[in-house]
């Protein structure tokens, strides 16, 4: 059982940890700081870093953070994050994939995609992508996407990936793809990496039921339906009494970027339903094992971001120790 306790030693490391302002990523960004690493932590502006900054300096002095401003929503600022990394770092050894939108009101980003799957995938996809040839440069680098149990309930409709010619938009139905797509995602590039015989691995974590402000901002987005609002309601009653605390619920990811983990592992917690309990295994739905789908969602995302992750090339790949 993973705890606090068996974080080791990062000095001299370099992490990127998206969302890093609030909730999970915050916490994650603190015990990474605390192990020692220096941490890139993307937010959408100046001040949600500061915030965060001013919770974690007072616990940890000595923290090495770094800010750079990225909209997931945004692949223009999600280049222009990543080039800023790419400019200051000459590697980088951990990316966690933390940050996502939750049951948002039917939008778009500003490229056009379905919010939540624009934001949870197609953002990190790029991201990750655009940043490989600096991951490529460590010793054995590691991606972390975070996903959730909802994944479960989601469905690839590929002819229909953003709800476009569907029949009403389902804030639930999508969200549960767009984990889904986070799993897939992860699956495939571990694959990725072995066929280049690269030195890095790719790991998913979910954290259960964690009460953080995930589960309020998105249902509490103007232009919400009947629905947002009961789930807001709902939310506000639920997470005190099921979700556990942010220090808690963070160990499963925290687990996946730091322990002793395979390629291609998903982790969470070990209780009811997954929703709480201790660090181990989580249950990985057949759908995002499946290798047909796999593919056809990164080739569909190399078109929708036009972001191809050419460092995988086998005449460019970084040979495995």
């Amino acid at each position: 059982m993973f705890t606090p306790s068996d974080m080791p030693d990062l000095t001299g490391s370099v992490a990127v940890v998206t969302g890093a302002n609030s909730g999970l990523g915050l916490q994650t960004a603190r015990m990474l700081a605390g192990a020692g690493a220096t941490v890139v932590m993307t937010a959408r502006s100046q001040a949600k870093f500061d915030e965060a900054e001013a919770e974690i300096r007072p616990r940890i002095r000595m923290a090495d953070l770094r800010f750079v401003e990225m909209d997931l929503a945004d692949l223009a600022s999600v280049r222009a994050a990543a080039a800023t990394i790419a400019e200051e770092f000459d590697h980088v050894d951990l990316l966690v994939n933390n940050a996502g939108v939750m049951m948002t009101p039917e939008a778009t980003t500003a490229d056009g995609f379905e919010l939540q799957l624009g934001t949870n995938h197609f953002g990190h996809f790029a991201f990750t992508g655009l940043l490989l040839d600096r991951l490529l440069a460590a010793d054995a680098a590691r991606i972390v996407t975070v996903s959730s149990g909802a994944h479960h309930m989601g469905e690839m409709d590929f002819d229909d990936l953003h709800q476009q010619r569907s029949d009403g938009y389902d804030t639930t139905a999508q969200y549960g793809r767009s984990k889904l797509a986070n799993l897939l995602f992860s699956q495939e590039l571990q694959r990725r990496f072995d066929a280049a015989g690269v030195a890095a691995t790719s790991v998913a974590a979910h954290p259960g039921y964690t009460a953080t402000n995930l589960q309020s901002t998105g249902v509490r987005m103007p232009g919400g339906s009947r629905i947002h609002t009961v789930a807001d309601y709902a939310m506000r009653v639920l997470n005190p009494l099921v979700g556990m605390d942010v220090e808690e619920g963070v160990l499963p990811q925290v687990h996946a970027a730091v322990g002793d983990v395979e390629g291609g592992s998903y982790w969470g917690p070990q209780g009811f339903r997954e929703m709480r309990g201790p660090v181990g295994p989580a249950a990985i739905d057949p759908k995002a094992r499946d290798r047909a789908s796999a593919a056809m969602l990164w080739d569909l995302s190399v078109e929708a971001t036009g972001v191809d992750f050419a460092a995988l090339d086998a005449d460019r790949a970084v040979p495995s120790a």
